[in-house]
This record gives C-alpha cells, structure tokens and sequence, in this order.
C-alpha cells in the first residue's frame, strides 16, 4: 500500500495520477445506429470520487495506434437521483477518431482511464423551471438535468429537441415514459430536420419564446447552439446569467499528463503573490508563485481542484476571483460576460496582485 498524506492521497502518485482512474464498462447500450451509452461500474472505494452533479462530463482517454492515445470529454446522461449507474453517450462524428472507436470496440468489459467527473453546465437550483435546448448528442448532458429536475426537484420542464430524422433521436423511448409519467411537468418539443428543415435562430426563438422567464440549458453542434444563444439573448432580451451553453473544444494535449513544478529561485519565492482559496467549504492560504498557474499550486498542495482538459477550451476548472486580480494565458470558452463577473479558468490563470482570492464554491 502507497503511503498517504493527510488528504487521503498517496504520495507517491503525481499531481494528475491521484485523478486519472481505471474503470471497466459494465455494458454498451446501442441508442441508436450511431449512438452508443456506456455504462461504467464504479467500485465502492471510488464512489467518492465519482459523485457527480446533473449536467456534468468525464474525460476518457482513448487508445490511438497513431498517438497513444486521445483525450475527450463525453457528456454524462445519467442522473445522480434518478440512475444508479454512471452512463456517458456518444455519437459518432464524421472523421472523429475517439468516438468511432468507442462505437466501434467499446464492449462490455473494457478498461479506459477517466478523469473524475467535471463541468458547470448544471442547475443551480432544480426547482426552478426549466428550458432545455438541444440537437443531436447535445441531448446528453440535458438528459441527464431532465430526469434529476423531475426526480429530485419540483421544476416544470420543456424540452426542444432538434435531430436528422426520426431515427436519429437519441431516448426518444425513455423521452416518452419520461412525459407519460410527468404530463403537468414535462412537455417535448421535436424538430425533425427531414421534415421541416434546419432550425434557424428565428424559429428557436419562436419556439422558446412562451418560456423565455426560464433558465435555459443550450447544447448541441456549434451553429445550432449559435443561433439558440443570439435567439434568446438578442430576440427574447433574455439575461446573459440565465443562459447557459455547454461548449466543448477539440482536446489537443493531454490533460492524463502529470504536471511538472520546476523548482523556485530565492527570487521567485519572495516574490510569490499569496492567494486564498475556498474550495468545498474549506479555506486555503498558500503562497503563490508568479509562474505558476492556479491548478497546478492547487493540486500540488493535495487539494481536489477540478479540471479536465488543461488548456482553456472547457471551463472545469472555472472559478471567481473574489479579491485581487489574475491573467489567463489562454481562454477558448469564457464570454466578456463571465470574465466580468470575475469567472477565470484556473488551469490556465497566473497572479497579477499581490494577493487574489479565489472561490470554487460559489
């Protein structure tokens, strides 16, 4: 048994090493032609580690004869209140490697490493009503809201659901037990692209409009969430912090890497900026070195930080600075809107006072 610290961690396992994880599937679950669930057994001694919120992704790397591997993130459409197993769904994409070969060869069985469970696309709150707004795979995450604002919260919900055609809609059984179970609460809105044609932002616009006082969940290919955003920020004048869009960026590194702290000169350690972080209802105090960025201090300090992709493209590692100030060396998802409202990226933030504060919990 490896020696642990005083977090539970061993010590003897890296930055990254104490969040990468083995997991097997326990089954594969063809939703449709080109769309596959993954089912995941999770071991009583990770049931921790594993405990997710509606909305929230994995990260798995995926073997590559070209590269070793790859990383990408797949949207979990399981619900922590309504399912007792952890599910993520993937579609295949034109010329994606990693979900053809999960398609492909993901059986029962299977080991992939995965990072812990990570994302902001969540509820706050799963009493309030609720507009979800999807296409394709984007169902995944709002799936995974849906059933947890049923099950656990007293939310009306509407669901606008665009697809290729009929045969493309992904749970469209459970979709229908879902709304015959729930028929004062849930209400499906499907559009049928063979049959009616791209959905544009004036006809989301129209669609959504009866639902407009909602918070609002946008997931789907780019364009498609595009023109849902403009239509209910700019044409139903819906406030930026009550719509919520899942981004995703191509992974290009790899965020199962261990992280590599070089050591501090004289001159660097007096001039570390000191930072204050609340992370999971608990205070931190550290020095901070000028070079370094916020999740690499934090995780080699034993705190569970979260992250996934490690290079400013999918806002898990998001967090407010409540005091002081930071620069991020890359930002591929943050709006102004959110850089305002003091959201910053922790894989990728450096100080730029003397001292910052920092919240993961608000």
């Amino acid at each position: 048994m490896p020696e642990e610290d005083n977090n539970g961690l061993p010590t003897n396992i890296g930055l990254v090493g104490s969040h990468v994880h083995t997991l097997k599937l326990a089954r594969v679950v063809a939703e449709t032609d080109d769309a596959r669930s993954l089912v995941f057994e999770i071991p009583v001694e990770l049931s921790t580690r594993f405990a997710y919120e509606p909305g929230q992704f994995l990260t798995l790397r995926i073997p590559s004869e070209r590269t070793g591997s790859v990383a990408r993130s797949y949207s979990l459409s399981s619900s922590p209140f309504a399912d007792d197993e952890l599910t993520v769904t993937v579609k295949r994409t034109i010329d994606g490697y990693a979900s053809n070969w999960l398609c492909d060869n993901a059986a029962a069985g299977l080991e992939l490493e995965v990072l812990q469970p990570s994302g902001m696309f969540v509820p706050k709150n799963l009493d309030t009503d609720l507009l979800l707004i999807a296409a394709g795979s984007g169902v995944t995450p709002v799936m995974s809201i849906l059933k947890s604002a049923l099950l656990k919260g007293s939310a009306k919900v509407t669901l606008i659901y665009a697809n290729r055609d009929e045969g493309s809609v992904i749970f469209a059984e459970e979709l229908r037990d879902l709304q015959a179970k729930h028929p004062d609460r849930l209400s499906i809105i499907h559009w049928i692209q063979s049959l009616q044609g791209l959905p544009s932002q004036t006809t989301l616009g129209a669609l959504a409009a009866p639902f407009h006082e909602r918070d609002a969940f946008i997931c789907g290919p780019g364009p498609f969430m595009a023109a849902a955003e403009t239509a209910l920020k700019t044409d139903l004048g819906m406030p930026h912090a009550r719509v919520h869009v899942e981004v995703f960026q191509s992974i290009d590194g790899d965020p199962f890497a261990e992280i590599v702290l070089n050591d501090l000169t004289a001159e660097e350690e007096a001039d570390a900026a000191q930072v204050e972080v609340i992370l999971d209802g608990e205070t931190h105090n550290f020095a901070w070195p000028r070079n370094t960025k916020l999740l690499d201090l934090l995780l080699s300090k034993g705190l569970d930080a979260p992250f996934s992709c490690r290079q400013g493209a999918c806002s898990a590692c998001a967090c407010i600075v409540t005091e002081g100030d930071v620069s991020m060396l890359i930002n591929e998802v943050l709006e102004p809107e959110d850089i305002a409202d003091g959201i910053r990226l922790g894989c990728q933030s450096l100080p730029l006072t003397d001292i910052v504060k920092v919240s993961y919990d608000e």
